[in-house]
């Protein structure tokens, strides 16, 4: 269950910034609303209490992906924004941002993407309480180990497989583009390059078997870990 929490939106549309705090609201959120990227920053970099930054990429004066890069890491941020083209999508994760919304939206979508977010942030980077353990339902990685496990039954993975799991069971439910992938992946003894994020993906979901729908594909974007 989703504790109630502080969020803050950040949106210069009066109808969209209206409509989002109404509905966070009903949610049972402390919410505080702003219609500039100033006065947004102005509240984030004086108080540490918010749990969650709705924000709006297109902001007069300091933009929302401004506002990404300055705050990135101290708090989750979901973007909502009308720049539906993937590369502008991949630019905000890049920035920061832990997930995005494109406008127009539906509520319920909307809704399930906070909920996501404050889901993770409340139970940090999906871990059991055994040491080195990471878990999203019934797929299981032991990172001391070097095991996956989809419910009881091992999965064998290559370097370049287990790594990619790894690293999108760290980052549960957030999107990670291919590019943020490949960074991640790559080291010593594992070569990852462009497309070839994808190959690898398909490979690891066929491996997964019955955990395979826990990766999800943002189409145009990258892919993430259904959270729990």
């Amino acid at each position: 269950m989703i504790k109630k929490s502080k969020i803050l939106v950040i949106e210069d549309e009066k109808d969209v910034k209206d409509l989002i705090t109404l509905h966070l609201r009903r949610e049972g959120h402390d919410v505080v609303a702003v219609e500039n990227g100033e006065e947004g920053l102005t509240l984030l970099q004086n108080q540490n209490s918010f749990d969650l930054v709705v924000l709006d990429w297109m902001l007069p004066g300091v933009s929302g992906l401004d506002i990404c890069k300055k705050v990135s890491g101290q708090v989750p941020i979901l973007m909502v924004t009308a720049r539906a083209d993937s590369a502008d999508i991949v630019l905000g994760l890049e920035m920061g941002a832990d997930d995005f919304v494109t406008k127009p939206f539906e509520i319920p979508i909307f809704l399930a993407r906070v909920r996501a977010i404050l889901r993770r942030a409340q139970s940090p980077n999906s871990q059991t309480q055994d040491s080195g353990v990471l878990q999203v339902d019934q797929l299981r990685i032991d990172l001391e180990a070097h095991q996956a496990f989809c419910g009881q039954e091992e999965v064998i993975l290559t370097p370049s497989e287990f790594k990619l799991l790894t690293a999108l069971l760290k980052n549960q439910g957030r999107v990670l583009s291919r590019e943020k992938l490949i960074e991640l992946v790559q080291g010593q003894g594992v070569a990852v390059v462009d497309r070839a994020i994808d190959t690898h993906v398909f490979g690891l979901r066929k491996k997964l078997g019955a955990c395979a729908a826990t990766i999800e594909t943002i189409r145009g974007v990258g892919y993430r870990v259904i959270p729990a």
